[in-house]
């Protein structure tokens, strides 16, 4: 089933591609240089990552990750994964393999929705500069309302994985 998205992943973006070098030659070339050299840009930080988390996850035994993560983590996992994800600068798209290595090394997905909900939704790292943009009252309310919502998120994530 996989092979077959990817198959048909390729093949339209090669359809595509063919479309708009017939359309506009110098436009899809300009565009391919730029979108290389962003993927060139993505490269360093996310396997700069990647490698942390790999090795995080080599150093921690996987009993850890599944007591503080696991499905029987309860409160304690949300609140972990929450902090965590809070205070983390991660960019969204690195976010996910981090999360598959965590699941794979027994983490619940209901903890790992609150660790990407909060990750892409709650800053604190970033929060000073939300107050000089946003002022005081409503960056720190949306924190904390994203934070709640992050919590909701993840016991919705665990009810539904479930079913």
């Amino acid at each position: 089933m996989m092979i077959n998205n990817i198959l048909i992943f390729v093949l339209v973006v090669f359809i595509s591609l063919i479309a708009s070098l017939v359309l506009d030659k110098n436009k899809t070339l300009l565009g391919l240089k730029k979108g290389m050299k962003m993927f060139l840009n993505i490269v360093p930080p996310f396997l700069n990552i990647l490698i942390l988390v790999s090795i995080l996850l080599f150093l921690v035994p996987q009993e850890i990750i599944v007591k503080y993560l696991g499905p029987s983590s309860g409160g304690i996992g949300f609140l972990l994964a929450a902090v965590i994800g809070s205070i983390t600068l991660i960019p969204g798209f690195i976010s996910y393999p981090i999360s598959a290595a965590l699941i794979g090394a027994g983490a619940s997905y209901s903890v790992v929705a609150v660790f990407i909900t909060t990750l892409m939704m709650v800053g604190v790292v970033t929060l000073p500069l939300e107050i000089k943009y946003f002022g005081k009252k409503a960056a720190i309310m949306r924190n904390i309302l994203n934070f709640i919502a992050a919590i909701i998120i993840g016991l919705c994530v665990g009810w539904l994985m479930q079913l």
